[in-house]
């Protein structure tokens, strides 16, 4: 008998690696006689299955476990058909995929009705008994011995059968049940909830897990999918049936979606979906997945995206978030009918002094009070960054002009004026800021560095103040770059020269002659000589005053240390020191190799330091002036009342010189006031034991006031303007070197 091919797959979950009916036939030794021969008992077969059936299920009545299947009368019936039409195609029907499937739903039959294997088994071998006895019922005695040893045969058979296919069944049952207790275990585990959509019935169907994630019971969550839709977050829904749409339709392979989904309280969950969709031999389709509860994780990426928008101090939107509102500012500029926008760059003005005196946290506690004071001053719809530091930056959208912005800077400056008091303390924190109108098509940066141009304005102005940005900032700025590109490559190109300011001793019939200078720098940019005002800072905040320090140091040790050997040994000469310098951990290693490298006695070098540096006592500076005097080098306070320094400082540190500054002595000579504070210092200089050299003498009545007041040391424009080496040492009437 020809077996089809594709006989060869039992359908389905009963399918094994090795079980096609091709070697199931093929091991049983079934050939086409086999087949003839039971047609040719076809006939006999069917008059004896129709007695076998009926006295069949009168013996199954008689046992208990049996006789509860078969109480329906209507189902017993049903199965003694089913049961003839099998016994009829056993003789004559075809061994192919039809006869298999037949088979299988019969088996699937008895497992619905509970009908177990000892039962099933034992009635074939029942029935296998009626036929033989059948067939050979006319044999003789011997014969009939022969069928009986059979029948036995086939009983102890059957019988070793149905319990070794028990044991298996039942080995297959506990190993499923196993399987379906890890995966239920699974699923408590992964706290998800299953699904399933039967997309031909519309049925819903869900576990209890699902239906406990929205505080339901599995009844309420509702028996069709629409029941399901109708809790999805309307925000949420739209995007949801594409997902579902784009795998029902077989253009994704799976489904995988986030959404939100009503709990009973109202609240919304963020969920996870997960899903497929299978179709079974009879074209029904189910879709079928599982469910995640992800609003942890929800949180966590909201609060990353917030984070990665907003400054985690103050909570203002960050430097990344204020470019995509400027970009959308700019943008909205070139719409019909948009109104100005303006940029606000506020900093805080001297800031650091808070950090340095009272520390980063007390600090940061002052960032987040001047945020939201700032707050309180913005109109609806402007927008707020902390830019950096202690620096922030307001947009103002849709002004009517740009007076409204210089109003809301008033507003900014007044609301900082206001005491900031917190932890027993107040402060006053003032701000400068800088107002840059937005244009359309402008490029962010540009708008950026308008507005910080403003802002360099105000500081520049005095700071506490707004400044309104115009072209000629961005001019002064371009001019400003140029100075700072060319000041620092000036000591490689050998820029940088001295001028020497002479300094005389002002006793009546003293000779007319200097005892000392100081040692002024100047740059010489091409063909103009730049004073040390403009350039100094630029050099002190890129760290290049350092080497153009040590220069000025020694060109001025030796060139007097050239007029003290020209016949003036006690003249001296005095130098100016930044704090910078003074930072230096080996700036005493450098001045002593100077002065060993130029010979010049110690006792004739001045350094001359600002307030300032008394003020900053950090890291080297107070080591470094006791090092200084230890060195017999001596020390000038410059410009000494003009800045914070305390009297204390006076005693505390190892000055030999004061210098009276030219604001005090302008206006002595008809000023009283100022005429007392000039006494004060020269009599408190001299009961301290310190020398005062009174600079800006440009008239000889301040000349006759010094001398009442016994200052004897001056300098200014009056006595000599600052000038270069030759031309100073004409002013002991000899010829220069």
């Amino acid at each position: 008998m020809e077996v089809p091919e594709n006989a060869g797959v039992i359908t389905g979950r009963q399918e094994t690696g090795s079980g096609s009916l091709r070697d199931r036939l093929k091991f049983l030794q079934w050939r086409d006689v086999d087949a003839g021969r039971l047609r040719a008992l076809a006939e006999q077969g069917a008059r004896v299955s129709a007695v076998f059936v009926e006295q069949l299920y009168q013996h199954l009545g008689e046992f208990r476990e049996t006789a509860v299947i078969l109480g329906d009368s209507g189902a017993v019936a049903r199965l003694k058909r089913q049961q003839l039409r099998y016994y009829a195609g056993l003789f004559e029907r075809e061994i192919d995929a039809d006869y298999v499937q037949d088979r299988l739903q019969i088996g699937q039959v008895h497992e619905r009705v509970g009908l177990e294997l000892k039962w099933y088994l034992g009635s074939y071998r029942l029935f296998l008994s009626q036929m033989m006895h059948a067939i050979w019922s006319n044999s003789g005695p011997e014969e009939t011995m022969r069928l009986a040893r059979l029948d036995s045969l086939l009983k102890r058979v059957f019988l070793d059968m149905t319990l070794a296919a028990e044991a298996y069944v039942d080995a297959k049952h506990k190993a499923l049940g196993a399987s379906e207790a890890r995966y239920a275990h699974a699923l408590r585990g992964a706290n998800d909830g299953i699904w399933e959509w039967d997309l031909q019935s519309d049925g819903w169907h869900v576990s209890e897990r699902w239906a406990n994630m929205l505080d339901l019971q599995i009844h309420e969550v509702g028996a069709r999918v629409d029941d399901w839709l109708a809790r999805v977050h309307p925000e949420d829904l739209a995007e949801l049936k594409r997902s579902l749409d784009a795998h029902i339709s077989g253009r994704v392979p799976w489904l995988h979606h986030e959404y939100r989904i009503r709990r009973r309280n109202g609240d919304f969950l963020w969920v996870l979906i997960r899903g497929v969709i299978e179709t079974d031999a009879l074209g029904h389709r189910r879709l079928a997945g599982s469910q995640t509860d992800i609003s942890e994780r929800q949180r966590i990426r909201l609060r990353l995206e917030y984070s990665a928008r907003h400054d985690a101090l103050t909570g203002l939107l960050n430097r990344e978030q204020l470019n995509q509102v400027l970009i959308a500012s700019i943008a909205s500029l070139g719409r019909p009918g948009a109104r100005c926008a303006a940029l606000l760059f506020i900093d805080l003005d001297r800031f650091k002094v808070i950090n340095d005196s009272l520390g980063h946290a007390v600090g940061d506690q002052v960032l987040v009070r001047i945020a939201e004071r700032l707050q309180t001053t913005m109109r609806q719809g402007d927008q707020l960054a902390r830019f950096g530091g202690d620096e922030f930056v307001m947009v103002l959208n849709d002004l009517a002009s740009l007076a409204d912005a210089d109003q809301v800077a008033e507003r900014v400056l007044a609301q900082l004026r206001q005491p900031l008091c917190f932890d027993g303390r107040c402060l006053v924190v003032n701000c400068s800021i800088g107002v840059a109108p937005l244009q359309p098509g402008q490029d962010l940066r540009d708008a950026l560095q308008a507005a910080d141009l403003a802002l360099y304005n105000a500081k520049e102005a005095g700071k506490a103040r707004f400044s309104r940005y115009d072209q000629g900032m961005q001019e002064r700025a371009h001019e400003r770059l140029q100075i700072e590109s060319n000041v620092l490559q000036a000591l490689q190109l050998d820029q940088f020269e001295l001028d020497y300011q002479p300094v005389y001793d002002l006793t009546p019939g003293a000779p007319n002659a200097p005892v000392a200078c100081e040692a002024l720098l100047r740059w010489r940019d091409g063909a103009q000589r730049i004073a040390p005002g403009s350039f100094i800072h630029i050099l002190e905040e890129s760290g290049e005053i350092i080497p153009v320090g040590y220069w000025t140091l020694e060109q001025a040790c030796r060139q007097a240390r050239r007029w003290q050997l020209a016949g003036h040994p006690d003249f001296s000469c005095s130098v100016n020191l930044s704090g910078v310098q003074l930072q230096e951990t080996d700036f005493c290693t450098h001045l002593r190799r100077i002065l060993h490298e130029t010979g010049l006695p110690p006792r004739t070098l001045v350094l001359e330091i600002t307030e300032s540096v008394l003020l900053d006592q950090a890291g080297n500076t107070l080591p470094n002036l006791r090092e200084i005097a230890a060195m017999d080098v001596r020390l000038a306070l410059d410009d000494f009342g003009t800045g914070y320094c305390s009297l204390g400082y006076l005693n505390r540190f190892p000055l030999d010189i004061l210098k009276l500054d030219r604001s005090f002595l302008h206006e002595a000579h008809r000023n009283p006031r100022q005429a007392i504070i000039c006494r004060s210092i020269i009599e408190l200089s001299r009961k301290l034991g310190l020398q005062v050299v009174a600079e800006g003498i440009e008239r000889e009545d301040q000349v006759d006031f010094l001398r009442q007041e016994a200052c004897y040391l001056g300098q200014g424009f009056l006595l000599g303007r600052p000038m270069g080496a030759e031309a100073f040492h004409q002013l002991w009437g000899c010829q220069a070197e």
